[in-house]
């Protein structure tokens, strides 16, 4: 077994951005980031096309109930099945029905009662995507590289939303949200041939930072062994709560997303309306955090690694915040752009460092639940804010609810500098 897959100091670790297992990771992932990028452009065409606003609201917003419903689920069948059965299993049936709905439209008009059933079970499977697809890298490299595949990762995510919307707004221009949909289940079955040629080595002991509890990383015994998913998943969230970093890790993940996802996303569109900046400063600013964002995942995609992660994440988690606070006081697109930049790049940097603090935490018997966790907070948990951060906007106004948002991210990261063991934790060598 190589140094790729095992982790092993026998043999010199192959950089990740060379290493072919990870390049067949990486390319999956983008492809299937692509698919989603276009399946969610196709899905709001499709329903805007019915002619009811109502139902279009109603087909958008119907995939996010079972996402959340089911992630830790997700999680917990990832630590049963193995990550890439789980991934390959959600990217073949996400191929299946799309391009399933991409044939339905080609022979009727889109209804709102399809695309919501279609946009349920979408999510249901996202569900189960999204926590597998974040354990794999563990098994795919040595620990060394895991925060340059967090960098690669971002960089990923960020190149399929840049190519992805526009691609989706050409196919459904083209063809009609039928062709988008088959552009996107494309891509999802291209992922699943990579997928396939990964080779998945043991996960090696997870990096203690103080005192971890007993058989943290190991699978339960025979005798120990849970009789059911609802006994995993209550193991899984108890592990997490007693773990010296894991624990204060999803403290940390859960104020930063709840304070970053409101303002950054719905925010800016109200603060642009505000100042009369318009879509295409909207544009410009999102352009900005994007440009950020990206410099941060290349800075960790090139460099690998990052002395004293921790003290370093909850760092940037401060100074990101006072970003957030001033994009709601800056009087132009220009120093907006500027600042949501700044804001992209520290809270890049803070986000790559924790996904690789839990990876590198976790124990083995774990990874799955513990990723599903964090994941929940991120894509279902944290735009729960997006009516309370319209209302408090306006009620009060960008200023003082940018103020709060800003507030609850650095309470966040100064949390975490409360923490010994988050303060003090190493990424591995």
């Amino acid at each position: 077994m190589t140094a790729t897959a095992t982790g092993s100091t026998e043999t010199p670790e192959i950089p990740a951005h060379r290493d072919p297992n990870v390049l067949r990771w990486l390319g999956a992932y983008t492809a299937s980031m692509i698919g989603d990028s276009i399946y969610f452009m196709a899905l709001a065409w499709a329903a805007a096309r019915t002619g009811s606003a109502s139902g279009t609201g109603l087909v958008l917003a119907a995939g996010s109930l079972p996402r959340a419903l089911l992630m830790l689920g997700g999680g917990v069948l990832a630590d049963r099945l193995g990550p890439r059965r789980v991934v390959i299993g959600s990217d073949a049936v996400r191929a299946l029905l799309v391009l399933g709905l991409a044939a339905t439209l080609v022979l009727t008009a889109p209804t709102v009662g399809v695309l919501v059933v279609v946009a349920v079970l979408f999510g249901a499977v996202d569900a189960l995507f999204l926590p597998a697809v974040g354990a794999l890298p563990p098994r795919i490299s040595a620990p060394g590289q895991l925060a340059r595949i967090q960098g690669l990762r971002a960089l990923a995510a960020r190149g399929s939303s840049i190519i992805g919307a526009p691609m989706g707004g050409v196919a459904v221009a083209v063809g009609g949200p039928s062709l988008a949909f088959a552009a996107a289940g494309v891509l999802f079955a291209l992922s699943l041939p990579l997928l396939l040629g990964l080779r998945i080595g043991p996960l090696p002991e997870p990096v203690e930072h103080g005192e971890a509890p007993a058989a943290a990383g190991a699978a339960p015994t025979d005798t120990e062994q849970t009789p059911n998913a609802w006994h995993d998943l209550v193991d899984g969230l108890r592990y997490i709560r007693r773990h010296p970093l894991l624990g204060p890790l999803m403290l940390v993940i859960a104020l930063s997303e709840l304070g970053f996802v409101g303002p950054l996303n719905l925010g800016l569109i109200l603060l642009s309306e505000q100042r009369g900046w318009g879509a295409a400063g909207m544009g410009w600013i999102v352009a900005g955090f994007a440009t950020g964002a990206a410099g941060s995942a290349l800075l960790l995609a090139v460099r690998g690694r990052v002395p004293r992660a921790g003290l370093v994440m909850c760092l940037m988690a401060l100074v990101g915040a006072s970003g957030i606070a001033a994009l709601a006081q800056v009087p132009s697109v220009a120093l907006a752009a500027t600042t949501a930049a700044f804001v992209g790049l520290t809270a890049g940097l803070a986000g790559a460092l924790c996904g690789a603090l839990v990876q590198t935490s976790a124990g083995p018997a774990y990874l799955g639940r513990v990723t599903s966790v964090s994941t929940l907070f991120t894509y279902a948990i944290a735009p729960l804010s997006y009516p309370v951060t319209g209302a408090a906007v306006a009620l009060w106004g960008t200023g003082p609810v940018f103020a709060v948002s800003a507030a609850v991210c650095a309470a966040g990261g100064a949390m975490g500098l409360t923490v010994t063991a988050l303060r003090r934790a190493e990424l591995p060598r």
